[in-house]
């Protein structure tokens, strides 16, 4: 089921995605071991069982928490899980737990993050990884770095069909340096959505800049180095500056950035632009584009190679962004069972999060050309 408002309208990006439940039978199990994971957070969207823990055959989800009693309950439902606690940090300190999913509030997801890596726990985070904080940012770095365990943040348009595909043939060569790569983030607000502490309501669009950068950052493991953002103040009223906490004036903000390539990216965020909304994005590269299918220029061109998603564990859904809740976890726990570093690592998660903290900053100073902080594994 997916999360709704309270006009009963699916939540933009939690449509689920149709599963396929043939390519279940492909699924190849790398180990019998069992996680125990902990979930904080049920929040508005539902977030905490959306990318279905609960399925996984190789997961135990052994506990979970929400400040809300009510929806503490349902996310203990929908999980199948006897052992609640009324905080996070509660949670966090449950000695039993392997690794931690955290599903709260964004505000929270540094803070957070950090005390689990500390009390010797595997971390999964929503986006983004840190809020409109350098210093967190810096803080969470240095708790992952201080640590022997893993970091993941749950980029849903890493496993979007399209992006899936970029990165693939990225890797193998058949795209070659990217030059130019777009990516985009509209998601239309003309009514607040009830968030915790209406940490939603004016946030500066590229504090929440993921959706978008990934289809830079996701496709090549590169990062930004410099930005200079225009924005555009919001015509909705609960947007407005003198109506958010953020003192935040834009609804929409446009960055372009120099890549770690040498190239250049477009990359923007909206809340107040109504139409066709969602996580977008195109490249153009050496050897041709990308605009949802690869095409090299040539006159002979082939159609591009068939690339898919990997098979997902029996009963585990697709879910909603494009079908990447159930890669996104299915990704962490397999990392998790191999001792390895999963796709989405701290180094990607922090460039993409930080270069649009930055770019918040270049708009608020009319554009100006900033330099971004760089983090490496």
């Amino acid at each position: 089921m997916s999360p709704t408002t309270e006009d009963t309208t699916p939540i933009q990006g939690f449509e689920p995605a149709e599963t396929d439940t043939e390519a279940a039978g492909e699924w190849q199990p790398v180990s019998d071991r069992k996680i125990r994971i902990g979930i904080a957070g049920q929040g508005v969207c539902g977030f905490g069982a959306a990318f279905h823990f609960q399925h996984h055959p190789n997961v135990i989800v052994a506990a979970v928490a929400d400040l809300d009693p009510d929806k503490r309950a349902a996310l203990a439902t929908a999980c199948r899980c006897e052992t609640t606690y009324e905080s996070c940090e509660d949670l966090i300190g449950d000695d039993t737990l392997e690794a931690v999913f955290i599903a709260t509030d964004a505000p929270s997801h540094a803070r957070l993050a950090i005390a689990a890596l500390k009390a010797g726990k595997h971390v999964a985070s929503a986006v983004p990884a840190v809020f409109g904080s350098l210093e967190d940012a810096d803080a969470l770095y240095q708790a992952y770095r201080g640590s022997d365990r893993q970091y993941m943040m749950f980029e849903t348009s890493y496993f979007h069909d399209d992006l899936y595909r970029m990165r693939e043939m990225y890797r193998s060569g058949a795209l070659g340096k990217v030059i130019y790569a777009e990516g985009e983030y509209w998601h239309y607000f003309g009514t607040p959505l009830a968030a915790h502490g209406a940490w939603r309501t004016g946030l500066p669009p590229q504090w929440y800049p993921t959706h978008s950068n990934a289809y830079y950052v996701g496709v090549t493991g590169g990062s930004f180095t410099e930005v200079s953002c225009m924005g555009y103040p919001s015509p909705i009223e609960h947007l407005q500056a003198q109506n958010n906490h953020f003192g935040n004036p834009f609804g929409t903000e446009i960055a372009m950035f120099r890549t770690s390539e040498g190239g250049m990216a477009r990359m923007g965020v909206s809340w107040d632009t109504p139409g066709v909304g969602g996580e977008m994005g195109r490249l153009r590269t050496e050897k041709g584009t990308f605009y949802g299918d690869f095409k090299s220029g040539q006159p002979d061109d082939e159609p591009p190679p068939v690339i898919t998603r990997p098979p997902l564990p029996p009963g585990v859904d697709a879910g909603g962004h494009g079908g990447s809740h159930g890669q996104l976890m299915s990704e962490f726990v397999e990392a998790l069972l191999q001792e390895r570093t999963p796709l989405v690592d701290i180094a990607q998660s922090l460039n993409m999060t930080v270069s649009g903290i930055v770019a918040h900053e270049s708009a608020l100073r009319g554009g100006e050309l900033l330099k971004i902080p760089q983090y490496s594994l």
